[in-house]
């Protein structure tokens, strides 16, 4: 097989989750521990960092492998969902996995992954692992794809935990209280290995002390020893600076990832950075900061607050969740614009309540889906957004809406483009 057919044999003989949904969720790891054991457990032949959380996770992963990076290591990085090729799933200082090692991995195990029957996550997540184990990575960064306690990455045994916030997202997997998912984010909490909560909420605070004090883990709450005092940025400059308070003293940093949600993530990333060097990495400040503005070169990282053109300005985002959308609309209107324009498509496990309820009545929407199958149509959108008195149309192709967009939009407008993953994703020039 080719790379298009071995990607055509995964996605329609591995059930993949981003693709169709709840078929593909596995409710134990038992089929990536028998994909380990097969390959002779690669997990355990890497040092590694294990990012949970709801939102911002993604982002921490690719700030920590940066510095990582920028401080002479050989860096792993396994995240998902991917937005443009499967390969971007799967990096090693920035440089994507080539299409070739795809290909022959899946000719060279299809028979035994084919009497297992694993989900598309769980082989891409044990291809990781035996990437980087054969390349002689110095650490991996391992984002967890949802949840934390079941999750395929949850095999690891990692230097250092990092759980970013939480939030209400994939409720009817991780249960429908912060509490619950704060307990399944807390899955990945190891024995006697330290542990970061990025972001202290009153609602989780308790339960990750306890699963920490039940495995004797050391945990930090980043933010009492990192407070971000301010926040310098004009809107969408190339960096936004972060006033970070430690010990008494104000300490400047600087990162290309924009957002202003950043600021919640950074002080788990400091904090990281602080107890690997415990661990016996060396990350000078000097380095520390020059990754973190670096974050995008160093790691390719896309679709986060990323500005696709100017004169109408227009924006994407990856945020999907409610936490996410509350940040991205607070955001928008710190932009200066006359009329905002939104190009919003979602998956059809939405709380459509809860999602178009946040959205502004004095935008013009043009509702859009993804081409999958979990895609809801873009007609059903539509028609429940008039029910939020919500004005627009109803284009399915997502570069097509753009473009519908960008010919209503006058110079002084704003365009945002967003509502899932999986739309950002098919944007022609991400």
């Amino acid at each position: 097989m080719d790379f298009k057919e071995t990607l055509d044999y995964l996605f329609n003989a591995l059930p993949m989750f981003q693709r169709i949904g709840a078929a593909a969720f596995k409710k134990d790891l038992s089929n990536t521990l028998a994909l380990c054991e097969y390959l002779g457990n690669p997990q355990h032949q890497f040092k590694s960092v294990h990012v949970a959380g709801t939102n911002g996770k993604g982002s921490t992963s690719h700030a920590i492998a940066s510095i990582l990076q920028e401080s002479g290591y050989k860096v792993g990085l396994y995240t998902s969902p991917h937005l443009k090729s499967f390969t971007e799933r799967i990096k090693i200082n920035g440089k994507e996995i080539s299409e070739e090692a795809v290909v022959d991995f899946v000719a060279k195990h299809q028979d035994f992954m084919e009497s297992i029957k694993p989900s598309f996550f769980e082989m891409t997540v044990v291809l990781a692992f035996d990437y980087f184990a054969n390349q002689k990575v110095d650490v991996a960064i391992i984002e967890v794809g949802m949840g934390g306690r079941l999750d395929s990455t949850n095999v690891i045994q990692p230097l250092l935990g990092l759980i970013t916030n939480i939030g209400m997202d994939h409720t009817q997997f991780l249960g429908d209280t912060l509490e619950k998912i704060a307990g399944e984010k807390a899955g990945i909490i190891k024995k006697d290995i330290p542990v970061i909560v990025s972001q202290t909420q009153s609602e989780t605070t308790e339960v990750f002390k306890t699963v920490a004090e039940n495995n004797g883990s050391p945990i930090f709450f980043a933010e009492e020893s990192f407070q971000v005092v301010d926040v310098f940025e004009e809107y969408l400059p190339k960096l936004q600076t972060f006033k970070v308070k430690k010990n008494g003293r104000i300490e400047s940093y600087q990162m290309d990832l924009l957002g202003r949600y950043q600021k919640g993530n950074l002080p788990g990333i400091l904090m990281a950075a602080e107890l690997l060097n415990g661990l016996g990495f060396q990350i000078s400040d000097e380095k520390l900061k020059k990754g973190l503005k670096k974050v995008i070169p160093n790691t390719g990282l896309k679709g986060r607050w990323q500005q696709l053109d100017t004169e109408p300005l227009m924006i994407c985002d990856t945020g999907h969740n409610v936490d996410g959308i509350i940040i991205i609309l607070d955001q928008l209107n710190q932009i200066p614009h006359k009329q905002l324009f939104m190009v919003l498509g979602v998956v059809e496990d939405k709380d459509l309540h809860a999602f178009l309820n946040l959205l502004p009545r004095q935008a013009y929407y043009i509702f859009c889906q993804a081409k999958i199958p979990r895609a809801l149509p873009a007609s059903v959108l539509f028609q429940s957004a008039q029910n939020y008195g919500l004005e627009g149309e109803t284009i399915e192709d997502v570069n097509e809406a753009i473009d519908k967009a960008k010919e209503l939009a006058g110079k002084e407008d704003l365009i945002f483009i967003g509502g899932s993953t999986f739309v950002v994703a098919e944007i022609n020039n991400l």
